[in-house]
């Protein structure tokens, strides 16, 4: 049951989001702007020590991280947060297909109300035990036997069918998760996949319909997700990301795990031969050893070899979709990975389709809450799942308004078929009535004899 808001904050409500990533734990203050973008409030981040791969690893050390990141976010924003929209990723992440069928009495207008019933039967679903539907997301709609509707609301017909693209999880990891959100004092509002979450960030409708894949490099994931004419195709979850690259830098190179890190984020490319053959890194040696100088360019080859696996592997799903030939809109990337220089022209070589990084830049708008520095930050690929879980909560609350009105608008014409019969009723008694006293006076009988008495 999604919290209610006060009615005073339905003009402009306030929305938390809370990534709970593998390097990475941040929390995010937004509220919707007259523009329909998003305007932060205030950003809090820490260092993720109890995730791996997507799935909490050590409920203690995310309750802590968490709890830190709160704190700074609501120090920024002088909001008090108590309820958040929590990202959800990990391999265990399942995407299946399924047909449901709803049957009206009457031929009236298909309403909001009967897509949600159509929903609500989706997750009544008997899945392989200890599986958790996520999200229920509806494709295409059959109107008597009409197919290919994206709209059904508002037309005509008895006979309802819809396909569904329905996401599932681990209950298990699904379970920890929310024990560690309750452990640090917040209410869960809504789960979201963080694909689904990234894509609002960093794509736009016209690339939806012309057929696009958003991939998501995480630090310990890789997120997928297909459009085409609108309409989520496929999903998938890699259980490789960017924490991979730093081991194979720290195994390969024989540096600390940090120094990887640095590696790879100062002078990391996924294109060896783009870096000259003389260009050497020094790198400090550990309690007073000697320096260990490092070539660009065999850095590049080891980081090259990881993000080539990585692409194989979204590459593999994009055929396993049936959608390779229609991606107008080619690849996206997104997420901390896509920073890595000349990544682009990696993957447009072993796919062969078009790409470019996304950036979640387009739906913010501009604040006075936070200074310049901290909002070119935020334009980053790393932050698109983040900025993703504030539009996702705008639009759950935009659906339940909705909802909400169609309910009422659904009780008004009861009241009025009442009145309508009311009126109707007393028609009915009144000719009755004349009717009666016609029979009698043309009969003689008189008003007793007329109701049975004698």
């Amino acid at each position: 049951m999604k919290p209610r808001l006060a009615e005073n904050e339905r003009e402009n409500p306030i929305i938390v989001g809370l990534d709970i990533g593998t390097t990475k734990i941040c929390v995010t203050v937004g509220r919707r702007s007259g523009t329909n973008k998003i305007e932060l409030l205030g950003v809090g981040k820490a260092e993720s020590s109890g995730v791996n791969r997507g799935v909490v690893a050590n409920i203690q050390k995310t309750v802590g991280s968490i709890r830190e990141a709160v704190s700074i976010a609501e120090s920024q924003s002088n909001v008090d947060i108590k309820v958040v929209s929590v990202g959800i990723a990990g391999q265990h992440i399942k995407s299946i297909q399924h047909r449901g069928i709803l049957t009206k009495r009457d031929y009236d207008e298909v309403g909001r109300m009967d897509v949600e019933q159509l929903i609500s039967d989706m997750y009544k679903l008997v899945l392989p035990p200890g599986e958790e539907i996520i999200h229920v997301l509806p494709q295409e709609f059959t109107i008597d036997n009409e197919p290919g509707i994206k709209e059904p609301i508002g037309m005509a017909g008895r006979r309802v069918e819809a396909n569904f693209h329905i996401i599932s999880g681990r209950v298990t990891d699904i379970r920890n998760i929310k024990r560690c959100v309750d452990n640090s004092d917040l209410e869960v509002s809504s789960l979201v996949l963080e694909p689904l979450a990234s894509s609002e960030a960093v794509l736009d409708e016209e690339e939806k319909t012309a057929g696009v894949v958003l991939v998501d490099i995480g630090g310990g994931t890789t997120d997928l997700a297909i459009f085409h004419e609108g309409i989520i195709r496929h999903t998938a979850v890699i259980p490789l990301g960017g924490n991979i690259v730093t081991e194979d830098i720290k195994q390969g190179c024989s540096v600390l795990r940090n120094q990887a890190e640095q590696l790879k984020v100062r002078y990391g490319s996924a294109l060896a031969d783009e870096n000259k053959d003389n260009e050497v890194i020094c790198v400090p040696g550990i309690r007073g050893r000697e320096a260990k100088e490092i070539s660009v360019k065999n850095l590049a080859y080891i980081i090259q070899a990881r993000m080539e696996e990585i692409i194989e592997h979204v590459y593999y799903e994009i055929k396993s979709s049936g959608y390779e030939d229609k991606l107008i809109a080619g690849i996206v990337i997104t997420g901390g990975g896509a920073q890595l220089r000349h990544l682009v022209q990696l993957v447009e070589y072993i796919t062969g389709i078009g790409c470019r990084i996304g950036y979640p830049n387009e739906f913010l708008a501009k604040t006075e809450m936070l200074n310049k520095q901290a909002l070119e930050e935020l334009k980053s690929p790393m932050y698109a799942t983040s900025i993703g879980l504030l539009i996702k909560g705008v639009q759950n609350i935009e659906e339940d308004d909705a909802t909400h009105q169609e309910v009422v608008s659904k009780s008004a014409p009861k009241e009025k078929v009442t009145e309508i019969a009311e009126e109707k009723r007393k028609k009915e008694s009144w000719f009755t009535k004349i009717l009666s006293d016609f029979i009698k006076d043309d009969a003689g009988i008189d008003d007793d004899t007329f109701i049975g008495k004698k």
